[in-house]
């Protein structure tokens, strides 16, 4: 095959050859990520932007975007910002990362993979102040309590015993139960300053009595809709814990009263009726039979004299027309 190519001057990118040859990308894939990595440093553009450019529909980026973070090449996580406000960040890599060397090359430290060019720098925000401002401040940190000084030399010389106030510790059973209720919904991200605060009310509601599962539920029924961003999830937590309401003791079964009379089944008489088994009746007074014997015999009795006085009547009607005659 005859092939005729000419090295662009200016205005081209480098693409290794194992994104072109790539035996699992598709060609969607790798036009998604040729197209990324020939963008600017500054460049903020989205996949799904990058897809919309280059013509690429929705069912067709679903796959390629799957295929390139099944290879290593997109990472993506979830991040609340300022305000509550969920946003995802999104890499891109001319090589394959792990999930670790992605973390460590979204923080700005250098990967196993391919070390960054230069020296590392220190992170421009978020560490902590060189120096303790001394005017006003919006949170000033609470001064220490000044210790008496008879406490103090009675503390060193040991004549006296005194007890400490310590802080409270939690126990590990809420603190673990203050880690399964973060993870309750994704949206309650809780710094970790909050931990150990969230813990200490958590095992005020297991001294009363509560259980774990019981605390999850008085939680979940104070979460808003699926629809709402928890602005403060720490506060919230917080409002929830801080007043334990009180068990639910579960209820006694009532048992039934021995009764000193003799059990029933001893008071109880056969019937000296006609049964297919033997029948055992309760009786009132001194009858012999059942109830349903009884009913039949009155029955058979009252069909009897009502037949008896039938025949009479017959027998004297006879006898009136034969005296006629």
């Amino acid at each position: 095959m005859l092939r005729h190519a000419i090295a662009p001057v200016r205005f081209f990118s480098q693409v290794s050859n194992e994104i072109l040859r790539h035996p699992r990308l598709s060609s969607d894939a790798v036009r998604i990520l040729t197209w990324q990595l020939s963008l600017p440093a500054d460049a903020d553009e989205s996949l799904s932007r990058t897809a919309e450019r280059a013509g690429i529909k929705k069912a067709a980026f679903s796959r390629a975007k799957a295929q390139l973070k099944e290879e290593g090449y997109v990472h993506e996580w979830r991040q609340q910002g300022l305000r509550g406000l969920w946003a995802t960040v999104q890499l891109v890599s001319s090589v394959p990362l792990t999930a670790e060397q992605a973390v460590a090359a979204r923080d700005g430290h250098p990967t196993a993979a391919r070390p960054a060019a230069g020296r590392p720098k220190g992170r421009v925000a978020g560490r902590h102040p060189e120096k303790t401002s001394v005017g006003k401040t919006s949170n000033p940190p609470p001064l220490p309590a000044p210790v008496p000084a008879a406490e103090a030399v009675e503390a060193e010389t040991g004549a006296e015993t005194q007890t400490r106030t310590e802080v409270p510790q939690a126990p590990d059973a809420a603190q673990e139960l203050v880690d399964s209720i973060t993870a309750l919904d994704p949206r309650l991200n809780v710094p970790r300053g909050m931990l150990p605060q969230l813990a200490a009310l958590a095992s005020q509601w297991l001294d009363m009595g509560h259980t774990a599962d019981d605390v999850r539920a008085a939680v979940r029924r104070s979460l808003p809709g699926t629809d709402r961003i928890i602005h403060r999830p720490g506060g919230l937590l917080r409002y929830v814990l801080r007043e334990p309401r009180p068990a639910r003791t579960p209820a006694t079964p009532v048992r039934p009263a021995v009764s000193a009379s003799p059990p029933r089944l001893s008071l109880m008489r056969e019937c000296a009726g006609v049964h297919t088994q033997p029948f055992l009746f309760l009786p009132v007074g001194d009858e012999e039979c059942c109830g349903s014997c009884q009913d039949k015999a009155s029955q058979q009795d009252q069909y009897g004299a009502a037949t008896a006085r039938g025949v009479a009547a017959v027998r004297a009607g006879l006898s009136g027309r034969s005296a006629r005659r």
